[in-house]
């Protein structure tokens, strides 16, 4: 496989091919010579991987610990890409760091989710970018901002890079026990939307934090049409310096990806498109009727607002909020919903009732 088509045929190309998405994988972090030799052979003997990963330079959260092998380690990655023939790549952040990565024949740099969350450092990364030929991965910013993650392929794009993808690494949330960062599923479903000429990949290992469920992170994806993974593969995972629990052997990676069921974005079966035709259908009928539904709602909500001003009383009431979130938790309940679900919902319905009856109740002013 040729760089060049590495970012443009990580799709199915065609109803009933074989071909799956593009798979990225080595050791967090480049730790000696020997070590990554002979995890790139073990990956590249699998059969299952398209490029060779490994963190040079690690950004830490706190000073002290392990922040990578530094410039010492791309020989290192030079040498197993003679050895396996296939592609490498590496996290950049300073424009330094960009230039020792190409001066070593680096294929593919991507740029971290610490750096994606601070315009300056992108721009650095993009100025250093100027004139170059070459694939650049971007990361989610750490924080679910949709606007870093644009502005960040904004700035790369300038630069004159052309070849560009995206990486979803999921995205820091208080209280989350879960995950390692929260998956956020619709903030990469929406950068989809907006940038549909762009390859995302899917980090199932900064998502999750633990290996064993890599995989189902993984299946998630693939079933949202994702274009490839990353996942990080160590000979010794319990012994790696940096992210152990997240890490699994070349051997127990392949077996992973042999558990994922690949599926195709479309067919050409006629039966199952006429089905999905009418289905979809349906789904439309039914929209329809619920924003139909929702413009009422929002009519007696004004209706509502102006009782209140002509009272005196305030827009925000705690214990008829209550009221709805707890009426609707037990009415979805039954129905099927998860709690979740039903608090967004009503959380957006909320918001926008009180926006009306805010604008009914200070007309005149």
């Amino acid at each position: 496989m040729v760089l060049a088509d590495i970012l443009s045929n990580t799709k199915f190309s065609d109803p009933g091919s074989d071909k799956k998405p593009l798979i990225i994988s080595g050791p967090c972090s480049a730790e000696t010579e020997e070590q990554v030799l002979e995890t790139a052979q073990r990956l590249a003997k699998t059969g299952k991987v398209d490029v060779l990963r490994a963190g040079i330079w690690k950004p830490r959260t706190r000073p002290g610990s392990f922040e990578g092998i530094g410039v010492q380690g791309l020989p290192w990655l030079q040498k197993a890409k003679a050895l396996t023939g296939l592609p490498v790549a590496v996290e950049v952040a300073t424009r330094q760091q960009v230039e020792e990565a190409l001066a070593h024949d680096v294929d593919i740099l991507w740029i971290g989710a610490r750096t994606t969350v601070n315009p300056f450092s992108v721009q650095e990364v993009a100025d250093a970018l100027k004139g170059v030929d070459t694939t650049v991965l971007i990361k989610n910013p750490i924080n679910p901002d949709l606007e870093l993650w644009v502005g960040a392929v904004e700035r790369v794009r300038n630069s004159g890079i052309t070849k560009i993808g995206l990486i979803h690494r999921g995205f820091s949330s208080y209280g989350n026990t879960e995950y390692r960062n929260a998956p956020m599923w619709h903030l990469p479903i929406e950068m989809k939307r907006r940038m549909p000429e762009l390859p995302i990949v899917c980090d199932p290992s900064h998502i999750g934090g633990r290996r064993d469920i890599l995989q189902e992170i993984g299946q998630e994806a693939i079933d949202l049409d994702y274009d490839g993974l990353m996942l990080e593969s160590h000979i010794d995972p319990d012994k790696a310096w940096s992210d152990a629990k997240q890490q699994v052997t070349p051997e127990r990676l392949a077996e992973i990806l042999d558990g994922i069921k690949w599926r195709h974005e479309r067919t050409d079966v006629k039966e199952f498109n006429s089905a999905l035709d009418k289905l979809r259908g349906q789904i439309n009928q039914i929209d329809d009727e619920i924003l139909l539904l929702l413009g009422n709602r929002m009519k007696i909500a004004e209706k509502i607002g102006l009782y209140k001003k002509e009272n005196n009383v305030t827009i925000l009431q705690t214990n008829r909020w209550n009221e709805i979130l707890e009426r609707g938790i037990a009415k979805g309940d039954k129905l099927g919903l998860t709690k979740d679900f039903i608090l967004k919902y009503f959380d957006a319905v909320h918001l926008e009732s009180i926006n009306r009856q805010n604008r009914v109740m200070n007309e005149g002013k």
